[in-house]
């Protein structure tokens, strides 16, 4: 069966979960759909992301597709389109906190790490350089130090990609030996 529009049949292929035509429809359409999800979210990252998301979707929901009701590739544009307005309604990121309350959730009757660090001079001198660093520096060391949490942890609790948090991690680790130091 071959139609006018070349995206319906690979759509109704990927429906029977031909691999072939998935790849083709995502070749064809792929860089259109980046572009609406780059226009509604601002972010290149943000819309790989989406867009990875949307394919998913659509190979999950091919054969749920009705061609009477929308073109192949508009059917494909809504599911982006959705996509990147539950992105955005997600709550974002680091969100501006001072310090002390992200140290306080860390709750304990016993006198914890961070506690006794606090009554060292070291301790002092350290927390002192940490708010010299920047905010988002500052959590994710603080996250990852505090709470044990990995890299991979940490991109997927800040909703950043993974080269973003290494790259936050090893600067702010640098300006606290330079503070450290000095």
């Amino acid at each position: 069966m071959t139609t006018a529009d070349p995206l319906l049949d690979l759509l109704a292929a990927a429906a029977r979960r031909d691999q072939r035509a998935f790849a083709t429809l995502y070749e064809i359409s792929s860089a259109r759909l980046f572009a609406v999800a780059l226009k509604l979210l601002r972010r290149q990252d943000w819309a790989e992301e989406v867009l990875q998301e949307a394919f998913v979707s659509i190979w999950q929901h091919a054969s749920d597709y009705n061609a009477s009701l929308a073109a192949p590739l508009t059917w494909m544009t809504t599911i982006v389109r959705n996509r990147c307005l539950d992105w955005l309604r997600q709550p974002r990121r680091e969100i501006a906190t001072d310090d002390e309350s992200l140290f306080e959730s860390i709750a304990d009757d016993a006198l914890g790490p961070l506690e006794q660090l606090v009554q060292s001079s070291v301790t002092k001198s350290l927390f002192s350089c940490l708010q010299r660093l920047e905010a988002r520096e500052r959590q994710t060391i603080a996250l990852a130090f505090l709470h044990g949490l990995t890299h991979s942890q940490l991109a997927n609790h800040l909703k950043e990609p993974l080269g973003t948090v290494k790259t936050y991690v090893r600067r702010g680790l640098a300006q606290l030996k330079d503070c450290l130091q000095s």
